[in-house]
């Protein structure tokens, strides 16, 4: 196996990430605020530990963005309802206004990305990469070890 191809995909999503933040720049939604919307609208409901997670961000970090943004009228903290003690975050109407937007300016960034892949190489692409995904999960590894 190639030795580059661990460090052509890190190099690839330092790219992406880069795109994604000049493309969100004009909405005005700092590129993390932008990356957390997404993620609630993907998967709304979590406790913030999740999120964090998702970001890569300390829980704290993530604590303190979610407060800005719940001044802000974006995000909104829920009862858990299988633990008190526990928030879960969602989307607000306003907030789903500001995804659109944001969706909006990411317009055109997956095109450049695939540009010069058919649609079979854009499937196989796609398939390939949630293998290594699911192989990277921490879950997988830690059956994979047991399984040795």
């Amino acid at each position: 196996m190639d030795k580059n191809l661990a460090w052509l995909m890190s190099d690839s999503t330092r790219l992406l990430r880069r795109a994604f933040e000049e493309r969100v720049r004009v909405t005005g939604i700092t590129a993390p605020q932008a990356r957390l919307l997404l993620a609630l609208d993907r998967s709304p409901g979590e406790n913030q530990a999740f999120y964090a997670d998702r970001l890569e961000v300390e829980p704290i970090t993530l604590c303190r963005m979610v407060d800005r943004m719940e001044e802000g009228g974006l995000v909104e903290r829920r009862h858990d309802p299988a633990d008190r003690r526990a928030r879960l975050l969602h989307l607000t109407a306003t907030a789903e206004g500001e995804v659109a937007r944001i969706r909006s300016a990411l317009d055109g960034m997956l095109d450049q990305m695939v540009a010069g892949l058919d649609e079979r190489e854009q499937d196989e692409l796609l398939r390939m990469l949630q293998v290594v995904t699911r192989n990277l999960t921490p879950s997988a590894r830690v059956e994979s070890v047991a399984h040795g």
